[in-house]
């Protein structure tokens, strides 16, 4: 029974007893009312109490929440990841957060990516977001492990297929930084293009270096060869 409904009822009992009390004109009678009127006012009494620490701890709890809400969020950097055939793993270091709570740890899974959240961890929230993962994971077989210092985030792979990155865009990066393979393409042609990005972004002793080599080459081509007849 709900705390308030027991306490209505027992206030209700007392008010009953109060008036059979006004008309009861037997000793004997007056005697057992207030025996248990007296039994009524002690359960109703403890009751109360019941009640007003249902209400402090239910006030504490908001307090709890609040504070943690109110704490300011700061991103997730310091992390490393690893893959086994079935599980791509997100290492979380985070320092005490083992010694928080594990409901302030939490998390959350969709086909392409994942949310940490770690509330009240030394006066801060910590998260890290990630909505690019490389392939799809299993949102149901994916979890989270809490370690010494750490976040075990271990995503479900769909396929056993090995990931060369976590995320598209650092597989895209990746990518972009590749020299070309076009098989149908001048060999030179890539040459001169690396050699061009890396004049481009050199700095001046670079570029130096880089015109005294072409210079040295253009001139070693113009030279007769001595073995020639």
């Amino acid at each position: 029974m709900d705390v308030n409904e027991m306490i209505s009822g027992l206030e209700s009992d007392l008010k009953e007893i109060a008036g059979l009390l006004e008309r009861s004109e037997r000793t004997r009678v007056r005697d057992a009312l207030t025996q248990e009127q007296k039994k009524i006012e002690k359960d109703l009494a403890l009751a109360q109490k019941r009640l007003q620490k249902q209400q402090q701890d239910k006030t504490q709890s908001q307090e709890k929440t609040e504070t943690s809400i109110k704490g300011y969020t700061v991103k997730i950097h310091n992390y490393g990841w690893d893959q086994s055939d079935k599980f791509v793993k997100i290492y979380i270091t985070l320092n005490g957060v083992h010694t928080i709570p594990a409901e302030n740890v939490e998390t959350s899974f969709t086909e392409r990516g994942f949310n940490v959240l770690v509330k009240d961890l030394n006066g801060k929230n910590h998260q890290m977001t990630v909505n690019n993962l490389l392939f799809p994971i299993i949102t149901a077989e994916s979890s989270k492990k809490i370690k010494t210092d750490m976040v075990l985030v271990m995503c479900k792979k769909k396929t056993t297929k090995k990931w060369d990155c976590l995320t598209e865009v650092e597989k895209q990066a990746k990518d972009k930084d590749k020299p070309s393979m076009d098989e149908k393409a001048d060999p030179s042609d890539g040459l001169m293009s690396m050699l061009k990005k890396i004049y481009t972004d050199g700095d001046d002793e670079m570029k130096r270096t880089i015109n005294k080599a072409w210079v040295e080459s253009q001139e070693k081509k113009a030279k007769p060869d001595d073995f020639d007849f």
